[in-house]
């Protein structure tokens, strides 16, 4: 069965690329490629000390917020696929899930209470990465659970004449003389 309402296919997709991108983030970290966890870095927004954002409440906090930021992303991706089609798909996702995890990023950063964002480079290029694979596999899902007629809007421009006449409307002319 096909998922025809955009919200609830977002926030499913948005959810199993946020699980994808926890399980490689989590890897990234493991590897100490990442020094700090997207969900610690997250809960830095609510939380001043590390020790409160690596402790239970602090990495559930930043879980809320990852999963509901993963979600608003997911709804954004099938927008843009219900827009533009789902031909190149996994591009249109990759990109997504970067744009959306630079903004993400940027702002976790931006907030002066953050102390326990990310300063080194390699944290925020795993951040970027497992950010891509989280837009791939939300355009993926989504691609896979979409029923088709979200994918078959009308153009938003079918409502101008063109400037010149076309190919039919010249037969039509044509045949009409």
């Amino acid at each position: 069965m096909k998922i025809k309402d955009r919200v609830l296919l977002g926030i499913i997709s948005g959810f199993t690329g946020n699980i994808v991108k926890t399980i490689m983030d989590e890897a990234l970290l493991s590897k100490k490629i990442s020094k700090r966890s997207f969900r610690t870095a997250a809960a830095g927004v609510w939380v001043n000390k590390k020790s409160e954002a690596t402790n239970l409440k602090g990495q559930v906090l930043g879980g809320l917020l990852d999963f509901g930021m993963a979600a608003v992303g997911g709804i954004g991706i099938v927008h843009l696929l219900s827009k533009t089609g789902r031909d190149y798909a996994l591009t249109k996702g990759v990109l997504s899930g970067i744009t959306l995890g630079s903004t993400i990023t940027a702002l976790l950063g931006a907030l002066t209470q953050n102390g326990v964002k990310p300063k080194d480079a390699m944290s925020n290029l795993s951040y970027m990465a497992t950010h891509a694979v989280y837009g791939a596999v939300t355009s993926i899902i989504i691609t896979k659970l979409g029923d088709s007629s979200l994918f078959d809007s009308e153009p938003l421009n079918n409502y101008l004449s063109p400037a010149k006449p076309t190919t039919e409307e010249r037969k039509i002319k044509v045949t009409q003389n």
